[in-house]
């Protein structure tokens, strides 16, 4: 812990020399929940149950999500995972290697960025209000904080693994662009997709872990063995983007080799 408080006291402290960078960060995510907002207004206007049979504010809890996720991104992932193809295309993944510490560590927590944090700050108020209108207790957030967690782990090792993809693909983001694109169906509840791609996104890119399980459990409509599950793939995918890292190091060719 030690460790990384002074990898973020220093990353904080760099970033915030470009404070404007803040204020457009938060006038961009206050377009970006607005445009939300918009389309969630288009799909309800006329049907109250237009989105898989879940109402306007269970909807709204599944966004509210989808935007805490959005900051962790902006805040933790995109300052780090992006440098990976970086680290390998000049070669500079070999101090990485050699400091004594874990190399995925390094790589995953080493940054950390503002810019996120209106996007938390604009999850976490999307999730009181629609928990007002649902009658949503404080011990249900205090619930949907432990599936929430399990969401972030499961999108980090998604991006891990594509990310650890650059020792073979240079041009790896590539592809991450399309996984980006697939996180996106997050913004609504799984429900409101037909039930192939409602299972495609729950058991080969399990985006319905990030947003509407996690919204379920707050609003006391997940049972504990979507917990489970959850916990399962999150840990599941946790260790194979260890595993995986170590195996594309064995085909690493170093700089200096």
């Amino acid at each position: 812990m030690k460790t990384l408080k002074l990898f973020w006291s220093a990353s904080m402290q760099a970033e915030m020399e470009y404070r404007m960078n803040f204020v457009l960060a938060a006038l961009n995510s206050v377009g970006t929940v607005a445009s939300g907002l918009f389309g969630l207004y288009l799909f309800y206007r006329k049907d109250p149950n237009a989105l898989g049979g879940w109402s306007q504010y269970e909807a709204l809890t599944v966004l509210g999500l989808f935007t805490i996720l959005q900051g962790v991104t902006r805040s933790l992932l995109n300052p780090n995972l992006t440098r990976i193809v970086q680290y390998v295309f000049d070669g500079t993944l070999d101090f990485v290697l050699l400091k004594p510490l874990d190399s995925q560590f390094w790589l995953s927590l080493r940054n950390v960025a503002p810019w996120g944090i209106p996007d938390v700050i604009l999850g976490c108020a999307l999730l009181v209000y629609a928990g007002v209108h649902m009658d949503v207790g404080p011990w249900q957030y205090l619930w949907g904080i432990v599936p929430v967690v399990l969401a972030v782990v499961v999108l980090y090792s998604l991006w891990f693994v594509f990310a650890g993809l650059s020792i073979w693909y240079v041009k790896v983001w590539n592809a991450t662009e399309v996984l980006r694109g697939l996180l996106e169906a997050g913004r609504f509840p799984i429900d409101a997709f037909p039930l192939g791609v409602g299972v495609f996104f729950k058991f080969v890119v399990p985006v319905a872990f990030m947003t509407t399980i996690p919204a379920q459990a707050i609003m006391g409509k997940a049972g504990a063995n979507w917990i489970v599950a959850e916990f399962a793939i999150a840990l599941g995918l946790f260790l194979f983007s260890r595993y995986f890292w170590r195996y594309a190091l064995k085909y690493y060719t170093s700089a200096s080799s």
